[in-house]
């Protein structure tokens, strides 16, 4: 799949992605809000072009007290959030091109104050949505949140996820509607964070279609 042209979709006004992205933006402002002063470490896993977490700083007050660290693959996603944290002049952004499932990547930058974990779930094996949950609380602070996107197509997996996250001492902060064609949820950890295992994969990104036609041909 040509994720960099998937993004594209974003700018159909009224779509399910333009929907699901105004929700994670607004979801990410308030958790900026509502973080406790002093400076702020943000994490994103997959961040594409950035404007998950970019759009939202690029006018936030507290814009200036905040470090933060996006890792995508796709050489043109990077290039495009590395510019748009430029033109904000976003000094503390690091738009990092790499694989961003290797847990050393943010080795420095935990435990966050805010985890990004969005457009990854619905991408992923069941097996590797549990085990990135897993690790989520050695991303993440005591007190801080993780905002995370799946799909809810049939078996909606949302629910699961939710139990998932709460085995891991995460409580659940807001969750959107069944019926909103997207799912946006957003956890806070409340248990303390452990030390993070170096060398670690936490999934393979597998892609939604291929996913699918797994699906499908095992039903069939």
């Amino acid at each position: 799949m040509d994720w960099n042209a998937w993004h594209g979709k974003y700018d159909v006004a009224d779509s399910w992605m333009a929907r699901r992205l105004r929700t994670v933006q607004s979801q990410t402002r308030a958790a900026l809000d509502d973080a406790p002063a002093g400076p702020l470490k943000v994490i994103s896993l997959c961040a594409g072009d950035g404007r998950d977490l970019l759009h939202v700083l690029s006018d936030h007050p507290r814009r200036h007290e905040v470090r933060a660290r996006l890792v995508e693959l796709d050489a043109r996603n990077t290039a495009a959030a590395a510019e748009a944290a430029r033109l904000a002049k976003l000094d503390q952004v690091e738009v990092v091109m790499g694989d961003a499932s290797l847990i050393d990547h943010y080795r420095d930058m935990t435990p966050a104050d805010l985890v990004l974990v969005c457009g990854v779930f619905g991408n992923i094996t069941d097996s590797d949505i549990e085990g990135t949950i897993d690790a989520c609380n050695q991303l993440c602070r005591t007190g801080g949140t993780v905002i995370w996107t799946r799909n809810r197509a049939a078996p909606d997996r949302v629910p699961m996820i939710c139990d998932w996250f709460g085995e891991q001492g995460f409580e659940l902060q807001w969750l959107s509607e069944p019926g909103a064609g997207y799912g946006v949820g957003v956890h806070r950890f409340a248990g303390t964070p452990r030390l993070l295992r170096t060398g670690t994969r936490l999934f393979e990104f597998v892609g939604y279609d291929v996913l699918r036609q797994r699906e499908t041909a095992q039903s069939g």
